[in-house]
């Protein structure tokens, strides 16, 4: 019998999938704050999230040299600066020392000072967080295949090129729409006056919810939905800029704890807000992956697998879908979409798709898409039940000491899967009405 968490978790992540309003609808929004917070207690985001605030305080110069290095040959090196300290601006009064700093220690970074062992070390961390970054988002995305190293290669430079020219663009346009006669004659009446300015403070926030949604939707190794990376990137940003107000209060008034730390409390500080900065982008990553697949939402990161009856007709299935898809030139089929087509996670479904790939069965493409591995005619249903039964991956397998009676028992079993498949095909089976 379920207590009463048990019953509540099965009536808020199952039952109100169909249940009418009015609470219907409230329990199903409600499922994901309470999925969010759930794995956010678990501690998996923490950790991560701790990571890369270490890695990015190591590769923040090394990142500042290239986008600066981009944004000085576009004639917008003051954008750097701008970027820079809107990033910082929660720290408080410490935001322009630090601005000031890290500016200080790009422009003192050439390749005759720091030789070619400095620089390779400063290459490395650079791939590091890019490499980092990615894990944590294909954590989070439930991706276990990362990108090809030729993939990385070409698409990470594209983003670390058009990345600092995009928002040199994006800046330079909203300091001209500042500056134009529409915006000057705006500005000369009083009650517009308030609504730009207002407008004005919006605009980094507005900046860092789109760097959201463009990080959200680039660099997991899946296909990601424009609408479940928008609602994380703006949700995402929102709660960035009511943590980043909570933390300017924080420092404002905790003068104590700078007398107690004096020169090291604006390390300690820009260490806290780097972390709670990664925090919240995880978080958002986390909503916009529930936002695509909530079939999730009950189970989070917890490790979920089939039963062996359910992994043969996950396997089936499988190949029913690829081989009818591929049959009639239809479009090919990935991981995640067989699982939403399924309805079951991916992770789940990942293990039956590798047991395919061993026996022979399934080819995955470039593109993370399944193909038949050979005509649909040659491969038969009871060789789809032995390769999901037998070929397993990732795990150390052990022969169990044979019982004679038992040994019997499944013998039958397998002769009488076997007359009863007989030499049906996959062909056969999407024939079939």
């Amino acid at each position: 019998m379920l207590n009463w968490s048990e019953r509540l978790e099965d009536s808020l992540f199952r039952k109100s999938r169909t249940m009418a309003p009015p609470w219907g609808p409230v329990l199903r929004l409600l499922r994901y704050p309470v999925a969010i917070i759930r794995d956010w207690l678990a501690g998996d985001i923490n950790v991560r999230a701790m990571s890369l605030a270490y890695t990015t305080l190591l590769s923040l110069v090394p990142l500042m040299v290239f986008s600066f290095s981009i944004l000085k040959g576009l004639g917008a090196r003051g954008d750097l600066h701008y970027i820079l300290h809107q990033f910082f601006r929660p720290l408080g009064n410490a935001a322009n020392q630090l601005t000031e700093s890290v500016l200080q220690f790009v422009t003192n970074m050439r390749g005759d000072v720091l030789g070619s062992i400095g620089l390779a070390f400063l290459v490395y961390t650079v791939i590091a967080t890019i490499q980092k970054v990615e894990a944590s988002f294909n954590f989070v995305w439930r991706v276990e295949r990362p990108r090809s190293f030729a993939r990385r290669f070409t698409e990470y430079l594209s983003v670390m090129i058009l990345g600092p020219i995009l928002l040199a663009v994006a800046v330079g346009l909203l300091a001209s729409a500042q500056h134009s006669p529409f915006a000057q004659w705006l500005d000369a009446i009083a009650p517009l006056a308030w609504v730009m300015a207002s407008l004005g403070q919006m605009v980094p926030y507005v900046i860092v919810a789109a760097v959201f949604t463009f990080m959200y939707a680039f660099i997991p190794n899946t296909q990601v939905q424009l609408r479940a990376a928008l609602i994380g990137g703006v949700t995402a940003g929102i709660i960035w800029a009511l943590v980043g107000q909570a933390f300017t209060t924080f420092i404002l008034y905790s003068s104590q704890m700078m007398a107690v730390y004096t020169g090291f409390a604006i390390v300690l500080t820009t260490l806290i807000w780097v972390y709670l900065s990664w925090l919240i982008l995880l978080i958002g990553a986390q909503l916009a992956f529930y936002v695509q697949f909530p079939q999730y939402l009950r189970h989070g990161q917890e490790p979920v697998e089939l039963t062996g009856s359910a992994r043969e007709q996950a396997g089936l299935s499988v190949m029913y879908l690829i081989g009818r898809d591929y049959g009639a030139g239809g479009t090919y089929w990935t991981c995640n979409a067989l699982a939403a087509e399924l309805d079951i996670p991916s992770t789940a479904l990942s293990p039956v798709l590798a047991c395919l790939e061993r026996g022979g069965l399934i080819v995955a493409t470039e593109n993370e898409q399944f193909l038949p591995a050979r005509d649909l005619g040659q491969i038969r249903l009871i060789s789809v039940i032995d390769a999901v039964r037998t070929r397993h991956s990732g795990r150390l397998m052990i022969d169990v000491r044979p019982v004679p009676s038992a040994v019997s028992v499944m013998s039958e079993l397998e002769t009488a899967i076997d007359d009863k498949l007989g030499q049906r095909s996959l062909k056969d089976l999407i024939a079939s009405p």
